[in-house]
């Protein structure tokens, strides 16, 4: 990919304690969530690797490991990994528990990070800036990598101060005004409030299956997807 290109991460190096099992592997919708979130981004228009997995997930797509001496620094650690591995100028950071999201919201982060030129593009709901997902401009490498190296693992944390250090704003795009605006659409309709729940545990997933059921996708134990 040329340096003026994006590339697209799917991270999923969580130990998924809450889930029990490793939730890059859970099936949902009728595909895993990593599967799911690696189309996402695929049809987002993205090249879509996979950064910090903890098992063995080669057969969906190129996997970016973290570096030994950063094993167990959370989801900060695959971030430094995958923009240390591009030389994309912007890079889409998608976690992998986050299901529901459409990909048009994607593709409008990355059209918005283009234009502002902000350092860091996320997305908001009910006043709230989402960690996730992220458009970071790769000059935000070196920041970040110092922030970790000094024990600050906090994604949304280190996104605020790489961008305080550039002079540069945080961009921060409220994701209700994208859907009044007819700029971005769920194609299942979902409100946005529910683009950013978290597969993190049973309950969750239980959770996202209902939202599903509930605007026609899921009928039982069956869903469909919509990627």
């Amino acid at each position: 990919m040329n340096e003026q290109g994006v590339a697209g991460f799917v991270l999923a190096g969580g130990e998924s304690s809450r889930m029990g099992r490793d939730k890059a592997l859970v099936p949902f919708a009728g595909q895993p969530l990593v599967a799911r979130s690696l189309a996402m981004l695929r049809e987002a228009g993205f090249d879509a690797s996979i950064a910090g997995a903890r098992t063995s997930l080669e057969s969906y797509a190129p996997v970016i490991h973290d570096p030994a001496a950063d094993a167990g620094s959370g989801p900060l650690a695959g971030i430094c990994a995958a923009l240390d591995s591009t030389t994309a100028r912007l890079c889409v950071f998608l976690s992998v528990d986050l299901p529901l999201l459409p990909a048009s919201l994607l593709v409008y982060l990355v059209r918005r990070a283009e234009t502002a030129g902000a350092p860091v593009t996320l997305a908001s709901v009910n006043g709230f800036a989402q960690t996730f997902p992220a458009v970071l401009d790769r000059s935000v490498l070196p920041l970040l990598r110092a922030g970790l190296d000094a024990g600050r693992t906090g994604c949304l944390a280190a996104f605020r101060a790489a961008a305080a250090s550039l002079n540069r704003p945080l961009s921060v795009i409220p994701a209700e005004f994208l859907v009044q605006s007819g700029q971005v659409a769920h194609p299942a309709a979902l409100p946005a409030f529910a683009w950013f729940l978290n597969v993190n545990a049973p309950a969750d997933l239980r959770r996202a299956e209902m939202l599903l059921a509930r605007y026609g996708l899921c009928r039982g134990a069956d869903c469909v997807s919509w990627n």
